[in-house]
């Protein structure tokens, strides 16, 4: 047992392949699109909106379909139900998920030029942990604007959890919420340092398994 964890912390400690370090490259490459694509998109469909009124979540941004109209029409209709007016100020997430894009790209981008496979495995796990920490903060922050309602509203609803992951009827409002293509690079970038860990790891037949 002694002599196996020995490879393992001798493995971490080498230099990564040159199939690993392109593969870890091409994964900084692609984290940047996330900006360019929302992370989330909600979809808000009643008998008076037909068509829906669409609410995107970049990591930087929260912006409605229809030129940016549907978010505004979504605030009214939450004013009338007592819900929090959606304003991008209110959301810290959008100051920090970007900060911490960056600062994975760039150390992904130094594991690739200098790095190990242990520093590979280190950026993995901060990634991880801030995709998962994202997922947390989305689900409290919308739990927090579906609980805490106005009493002196003008229409009267239940508190409610708005829906962070598939379908839920809200009032008379059907509600879906998925991951949009933002969200579908993170996972490419967490796969791709996956792979990349994979390939440095075999690169030399005598690792342990």
């Amino acid at each position: 047992m002694k002599d196996y964890f020995y490879g393992i912390t001798k493995k971490l400690i080498q230099p990564l392949s040159i199939k690993s370090r392109v593969v870890t490259i091409v994964a900084a490459l692609i984290l940047p699109l996330s900006f360019l694509a929302p992370l989330w998109h909600m979809t808000f469909v009643a008998q008076q909106y037909p068509e829906g009124l669409n609410l995107y979540i970049y990591s930087h941004a929260l912006v409605g379909g229809n030129d940016g109209n549907d978010l505004t029409e979504i605030n009214v209709l939450n004013h009338y139900i007592g819900m929090r007016e959606l304003a991008p100020e209110d959301f810290n997430e959008l100051k920090w998920i970007p900060l911490i894009i960056g600062g994975l790209m760039l150390l992904t981008l130094r594991a690739a030029a200098i790095g190990t496979l242990g520093s590979l495995v280190d950026v993995f796990v901060m990634s991880s942990y801030f995709g998962l920490f994202s997922l947390w903060s989305f689900w409290y922050k919308m739990n927090l604007y579906g609980r805490e309602l106005d009493p002196t509203a003008a229409v009267k609803v239940d508190p409610f959890m708005p829906p962070v992951f598939g379908y839920e009827l809200v009032g008379q409002f059907h509600v879906w919420s998925y991951p949009a293509a933002g969200s579908y690079v993170m996972t490419a970038f967490g796969l791709l340092l996956l792979l990349a860990m994979y390939l440095s790891w075999r690169s030399d037949p005598r690792a342990p398994v």
